[in-house]
């Protein structure tokens, strides 16, 4: 119905005010396929290529990873616990290792009596860099930042069948609707 159809229809006004129309928020949702992460991973540079395999296996976010401790890991367990004041959400996670996990680990064994990724021996203090940048650029990838590792690890969860309720305790989100913006 046009709006001055509209008017004269109801005649409960004399004019219709302009109505203006706010944009659509665009949300950015950017993961990747398992053939892109191939071609990723392929790309970083060893201690870089090492995190990022990590993160696609834990959903953890880079400030975690780069700053993992060997006492926050539990090879036999196969578990690694993320303390609430290095959380988002303030509240501890408990992540559980799969096999894949458990071998980046074991590949950073004896590297640093502290710290999980090192390079040359010295903690990893940003993995979002130069290195990491120029690895997307080889790859052929675009519009991709170190975060969206943990959309693709919450992706392909789904895409695995996890039920969003198990996802949302493994990715330590405390609101369901972080859980339905992370899995696509």
């Amino acid at each position: 119905v046009r709006r001055d159809a509209a008017q004269d229809r109801t005649r409960w006004i004399d004019f219709v005010p302009p109505i203006r129309k706010f944009a659509e928020p665009k949300k950015r949702i950017r993961w990747l396929t398992q053939h892109e992460a191939s071609r990723l991973l392929a790309e970083l540079p060893p201690h870089l290529e090492a995190m990022a395999r990590f993160s696609l296996m834990t959903g953890l976010r880079e400030s975690n990873v780069t700053k993992l401790e060997w006492n926050q890991i539990d090879l036999l367990r196969q578990v690694a616990w993320i303390h609430p004041d290095q959380a988002k959400a303030g509240k501890g996670i408990g992540i559980p290792l799969n096999n894949q996990a458990i071998s980046v680990l074991k590949s950073q064994l004896g590297n640093n009596p502290r710290y999980v990724f090192v390079y040359k021996g010295k903690p990893v203090l940003r993995a979002n860099n130069h290195a990491w940048v120029k690895a997307l650029s080889r790859a052929g990838i675009a519009n991709f930042r170190w975060h969206d590792l943990r959309h693709t690890w919450a992706s392909w969860h789904v895409q695995a069948g996890t039920p969003l309720n198990a996802l949302q305790e493994l990715g330590g989100w405390s609101d369901y609707k972080m859980v339905l913006r992370y899995a696509h």
